[in-house]
């Protein structure tokens, strides 16, 4: 009779214990942040933190009580810092950056070898207790020989993520400070209706007292006193307007509850004294533009897996098995023992998949990517100029309604007022000279906040986190009422 072992033997696979590869930057709690701070302060000289812990949570709420508490009206340097520190939905972000490392990570990894026991013969007489044990080993030997390809890959596709991290961060504080530009012209645009008002209440009465003098007719009256009904409720859209923005300000700040009572100013900053110059803003954008950063790595991360599959176009599964196959036989009373080596080579024929249909997908992949970067690097140059044409041309339009336009039209209603006291120029003349003061002090205020909308666009068009608009489409998007609180 014959009692059959078959053992594993680790030592047999010596490929099996080469040791395991280090995981380094990827095993670290904060791992690839760095490069994402580096990379945002550089382009928004804003500090932005990963909060990994409950302590670290407490610390930046102190220290964004701080902020909102700095000064009597939150300025827009401050709102995009409350916003980079406070924002639930970057913190979301950069926990996919912890995700693409963990993914590298593992695949610095052995795999795990597949054990496989069994019995045979259990309680067969004249046998002791079993007739034989079964026990082996397999291991993969393709996804061996492949590592190197898939660690590529997976360190790509991480470097990828700390970018799109990087892109997140500064399309956050693009929109932070565009909606705190349009929060500060959304209050900017009611206190120049509350003026109006007053103005118009004034007038409103005059007429009525003309009108009991008989100076003026019903109809005239009437329209003065429309004219003020109409201007009330263009204030309270405008307040209303505010109130709006005030919360878009407030969510991208992370805010809620007490934090929510922060002002911000009633008027936007003047024009500086010059346009700035970007005569070389194209080439600013290619060299600095993370989001084409991406779409490189994007087209590495697709070669690289291309190449992946064209290593594994034939064999897509090696296995090899190694044990020993120890063998006790008893006769006449004596036991002898042989041991045999063991070693299964186990793979796919590829008789009917030979592959081709994987490579012609890993092609149009690749091809794909390669067009997307190319289409990418020439949005960016037309999004570069857009934003500098924008950024001059708004700039011109406010410096003219602020040099021209109003000082003008402040001129004519003094002449107006002069002449009315003179008994030159009618009733009138007098009032409409007043109502096209109160619309060009409006389209002054808007064309100011298309200036600043259009310079915050700038730093977009260059680092990424936003594409540049035009002067029509930022007085859209404020007029629409994005824009902050009061």
């Amino acid at each position: 009779m014959k009692t059959a072992r078959k053992l594993a033997i680790l030592a047999a696979f010596p490929i099996v214990l080469g040791g395991c590869v280090s995981g380094g930057e990827y095993a670290r709690k904060e791992a690839g942040f760095a490069i994402v701070a580096d990379r945002t302060a550089s382009a928004t000289a804003k500090q932005t933190v990963w909060i990994q812990n409950r302590q670290q949570a407490q610390a930046l709420s102190a220290q964004v009580k701080i902020l909102l508490a700095r000064g009597t009206s939150l300025d827009v340097e401050t709102a995009v810092q409350i916003a980079l520190l406070n924002n639930k939905g970057l913190q979301a972000a950069y926990a996919d950056v912890g995700d693409r490392a963990a993914d590298a990570w593992q695949a610095t990894m052995l795999l795990n070898p597949t054990v496989s026991i069994g019995t045979t013969g259990i309680g067969a007489p004249g046998l002791e207790a079993f007739r034989a044990i079964e026990g082996a080993i397999t291991a993969n030997l393709l996804a061996l020989l492949t590592k190197n390809r898939d660690v590529a890959i997976a360190d790509t596709r991480f470097r990828q993520a700390q970018l799109d991290a990087a892109v997140t961060t500064l399309r956050l504080a693009a929109d932070t400070r565009r909606a705190w530009i349009g929060a500060v012209a959304a209050w900017e645009r009611a206190g120049q209706l509350q003026r109006a008002q007053a103005a118009a209440d004034a007038a409103s009465e005059l007429a009525e007292k003309l009108g009991e003098t008989g100076a003026m007719t019903k109809g005239a009256q009437a329209r003065e006193h429309v004219f003020v009904a109409e201007l009330a409720g263009e204030a309270a859209k405008a307040r209303l307007t505010a109130r709006l923005a005030k919360e878009e300000l407030s969510r991208l700040m992370g805010l809620w509850g007490s934090d929510l009572e922060y002002r911000v100013p009633n008027s936007l900053p003047a024009l500086p004294k010059a346009a700035a110059r970007r005569d070389a803003i194209e080439a600013e954008a290619l060299r600095n533009r993370i989001d084409l950063q991406v779409a490189r790595l994007e087209l590495e991360a697709t070669a690289r897996s291309y190449g992946l599959t064209d290593a594994t176009r034939y064999v897509t599964d090696l296995e090899i098995l190694t044990g020993a196959e120890v063998e006790r036989e008893i006769e006449d009373g004596r036991k002898r023992t042989e041991t045999t080596g063991l070693a299964e080579l186990e793979f796919t024929i590829p008789i009917f998949d030979t592959g081709k249909a994987r490579m012609r997908k890993a092609e149009l992949a690749y091809m794909r990517a390669a067009n997307q970067l190319a289409e990418k690097a020439v949005n960016v140059r037309s999004e570069a100029r857009s934003a500098y044409e924008a950024y001059r041309s708004s700039y011109d339009i406010a410096r003219h309604y602020r040099d021209r336009v109003v000082p003008l039209r402040t001129k004519v209603e003094e002449e107006s007022l002069l002449t009315y006291n003179g008994m030159i120029t009618n009733t009138f003349e007098l009032l409409a000279d007043s109502r096209e003061k109160i619309n060009s002090m409006l389209l002054s205020v808007d064309a100011k906040r298309d200036f600043w909308l259009a310079e915050a666009g700038l730093g977009p068009a260059v680092y990424g986190g936003g594409s540049a608009a035009t002067a029509a489409e930022t007085e859209a998007a404020a007029t629409s009422g994005n824009s902050g609180g009061h």
